[in-house]
C-alpha cells in the first residue's frame, strides 16, 4: 500500500461564501457531494470516485468548477508510476453564506436535504419560531455558533455527522387585504 500525503487541515478556518459562481458551484449535486467527502481529508480524483461511485471524468469536470469557484484547491502532488497525483482539499472547513440570498439559501438546503436522505442513521430536523428580543437572538447565534465550533471530533474511524445551523428574524406576514 502506498503511503499516504500528510494531512494538513484547510488553509482556512472559515469562507464566507457569496460569489455568483460559489452558488452556481453549489448548485449541482454531484459537487455538493464531493465538498463533503473532501470534509474530513484530501483525496484524490480515483478515490472521490469510488467513494462517490461516480466515473472518473466527472469527478475531474466537477473538482475543475469547485475549484475555479475557490472552493477546493490542490493540497499535494505527487510522482505515482510515471503520473501525477493531485490530492484535493477544501479551502476552508467550514463554509458560511455571508449574506443569505436566495441562490446561496436553495444551494446550502438542497445539499442537506440530500446528506439527510443519504444518511443511514436517526437525523434530527427541527424547526421553532420564538420570540426574541435582539440582544436574546445575538446571544443565541454566539451559542450555537461556540457549540457547533466547540464540538470535539472523535477519532478518524467514528461515522461523519454533519450539522447545519440557521438562525433567522422570521419576516413579518404581508397583507393580502387590499383597499377597494
Amino acid at each position: 500500500m502506498r503511503d499516504q500525503p500528510s494531512h494538513l487541515p484547510p488553509p482556512q478556518d472559515v469562507l464566507e461564501l457569496g460569489a455568483p459562481e460559489q452558488f452556481a458551484a453549489l448548485a449541482h449535486p454531484l459537487r455538493q457531494r464531493l465538498l463533503f467527502a473532501l470534509g474530513q481529508r484530501p483525496a484524490t480524483i480515483s478515490r472521490l470516485a469510488a467513494q462517490l461511485d461516480a466515473k472518473k471524468g466527472n469527478v475531474a469536470h466537477h473538482l475543475k468548477v469547485l475549484r475555479e469557484a475557490g472552493l477546493v484547491h490542490i493540497a499535494e502532488t505527487r510522482q505515482v508510476r510515471g503520473g501525477t497525483e493531485q490530492y484535493y482539499q477544501r479551502t476552508a472547513r467550514r463554509m458560511v453564506v455571508a449574506e443569505p440570498e436566495a441562490a446561496g439559501t436553495a444551494a446550502m438546503l438542497a445539499a442537506v436535504a440530500q446528506e439527510l436522505d443519504r444518511s443511514p442513521a436517526e437525523t434530527h430536523l427541527t424547526l421553532r419560531h420564538l420570540r426574541l428580543s435582539p440582544a436574546k437572538a445575538r446571544e443565541l447565534g454566539e451559542t450555537l455558533t461556540e457549540l457547533v465550533d466547540g464540538a470535539e471530533e472523535s477519532t478518524e474511524d467514528q461515522p461523519v455527522h454533519g450539522v447545519l445551523v440557521a438562525l433567522y428574524q422570521q419576516a413579518p406576514p404581508t397583507s393580502t387585504t387590499s383597499s377597494a
